[in-house]
């Protein structure tokens, strides 16, 4: 109905919903890290509304091992990554045209790397015969595999001495099969670029009316403790914009010691500023919270969790100059998990792991044989035309 030489407004809402593309994501999504924020910022940039559908802990356990996390911890992760639009919970670990078409997805994206099921079949086959499969790039550097390895090795050398023989030992056990080597299942650094963190930062700077709140921490192996934590944060104000301060590998190790932080700066940069409650981060902020960070951000409020603060190099507290100012405030989350406990559970379960990570390989490269095998025959077929 055209009123006017106009189109009604139901009529226009009804064509925006029309050409509205909506994509499909699914996983297991344990331990998100930087690598799974990346492939879903990928896919929501393909259409305009982004589904993940995350799989059960049962699920999970049949055709991986043990997740690491629970699935409500994973269901709450994903929805805390701002690329993210909805979640379907217990979505089936196999990707079918049924799973598109009752979520109402035009196609579902994966990244380049191979998802088998328990008996070894290519959980996107269905979807890729039909075309309505995308692809993204993985992010090089970084998988929960690589992640497990590195809690698992316990060491405080592990940025640095990526070459040395425990190092090695522990990639032997943790990313190689008995025949040979994944290129999806394996260690590997991170090498950031400026151009990630901008396709990652909210490139937005604090408006009038808006509450700067100041955080700082390590916000290592970023998790659930800290998405709760971030939240909690974030409702303290109307209009906040949030500002994380990380701290340096060399000042987290100071503190926490042992083999902290298990993922590096540029790493952490990444993770805090996927989270939807971040407006802005701090690489490499001092550790205790000075008058002139205060005074140069504007900051309104200074927050800090439960957890606790340990005295700066000089045994000075780094809380000294918001408590002066009145503008500290403790927050309590309802969520005490740290890094630690994570660790500790990774720690607990680690036969279960390495056992679960060279299943995983040796799936991985009885495909990449079969690939080979097919195009070999594939030219040895033409060469005879």
């Amino acid at each position: 109905m055209i009123k006017n030489g106009h189109h009604s407004q139901s009529e226009r809402a009804a064509e925006k919903r029309k050409r509205m593309v909506r994509v499909w994501c699914d996983g297991c999504y344990d331990m998100v890290h930087y690598g799974h924020s990346n492939q879903l910022r990928q896919a929501k940039a393909m259409g305009d509304h982004l589904v993940v559908g995350v799989h059960t802990d049962g699920e999970i356990s049949k055709h991986k091992g043990p997740p690491v996390f629970t699935q409500e911890e994973r269901y709450k992760m994903v929805r805390a990554i701002k690329w993210v639009d909805e979640v379907v919970e217990g979505a089936p670990y196999v990707t079918t045209l049924e799973t598109l078409d009752k979520n109402n997805c035009d196609f579902c994206v994966h990244g380049d790397d191979i998802t088998l099921t328990v008996d070894g079949k290519d959980t996107y086959e269905e979807v890729k015969r039909m075309g309505r499969y995308r692809e993204c790039k993985r992010t090089q550097g970084v998988s929960t595999t690589d992640l497990v390895g590195r809690m698992l090795l316990m060491t405080k050398a592990h940025h640095t001495n990526m070459d040395n023989s425990d190092y090695q030992q522990h990639a032997d056990n943790f990313g190689k099969g008995p025949q040979g080597h994944s290129p999806w299942t394996g260690v590997s650094q991170f090498l950031q670029t400026s151009q990630k963190i901008i396709q990652f930062a909210s490139g937005k700077e604090p408006q009038p009316g808006d509450t700067i709140i100041y955080v700082a921490g390590a916000f290592d192996l970023f998790h659930i403790g800290h998405v709760d934590f971030l939240e909690t944060v974030f409702k303290q104000a109307e209009n906040p914009y949030v500002i994380v301060g990380l701290h340096f590998d060399q000042e987290v190790n100071r503190y926490k010691g042992k083999n902290y932080p298990i993922m590096n700066i540029h790493e952490r940069t990444l993770s805090v500023l996927a989270c939807r409650y971040v407006s802005e981060v701090v690489i490499g902020a001092p550790y205790t919270v000075e008058k002139d960070l205060l005074d140069h951000f504007k900051v309104d409020l200074v927050c800090h969790g439960q957890t606790e603060v340990f005295p700066d190099k000089d045994g000075v507290d780094p809380y000294a100059e918001p408590k002066k100012r009145g503008i500290l405030r403790i927050i309590d989350s309802g969520n005490s998990l740290t890094t630690d406990d994570i660790v500790q559970r990774i720690i607990e379960n680690r036969l279960q792991f390495e056992a679960r990570n060279q299943k995983k390989e040796a799936k991985e490269m009885s495909v990449i044989e079969a690939l080979r095998r097919r195009e070999e025959e594939g030219k040895s077929q033409a060469a005879t035309q």
